[in-house]
């Protein structure tokens, strides 16, 4: 799994005009990204990985400071560009795989006690947000 983790000071996503999932203040946007052989176990260690990232101000993670997170999949995270001017997609879970995964971390980062919003899977999402620092990190496992 890969994760592209951007600090906000808010973000929201929309589908088709109407925003389907957003934070406020201080809190995580998180791009998911799962390849073919991604599994639970994954999914479980990056929602723990993510609750507890020192990445907000202070030195605090979202568990110390009860912030949101924005979590939305992007398959886009597994293209490969290294050859020819168009990625390809080879390393990316099909949609089947990837959905229960993405979600398994939303729910996990939710028994953690997150405040998660979520984009909708599979759709053409508009992606907003103000990037705090700026500050991103890749995390991959």
């Amino acid at each position: 799994m890969r994760a592209v983790v951007q600090r906000v000071d808010g973000a929201s996503v929309e589908v088709d005009g109407a925003v389907v999932g957003e934070i406020a203040g201080e809190g995580l946007c998180v791009l998911v990204g799962v390849a073919r052989d991604d599994t639970s176990e994954q999914a479980a260690r990056l929602a723990a990985k993510l609750w507890t990232l020192r990445v907000l101000d202070g030195e605090r993670s979202c568990s110390d400071a009860a912030a949101p997170l924005l979590v939305i999949s992007q398959f886009t995270l597994y293209g490969d560009a290294r050859k020819g001017r168009r990625p390809t997609w080879n390393a990316a879970a099909p949609g089947e795989h990837a959905e229960p995964l993405v979600a398994e971390v939303v729910a996990e980062l939710r028994k953690l006690g997150a405040t998660v919003a979520t984009g909708s899977f599979g759709a053409k999402m508009r992606v907003s947000l103000t990037n705090d620092g700026p500050f991103t990190v890749l995390l991959e496992l």
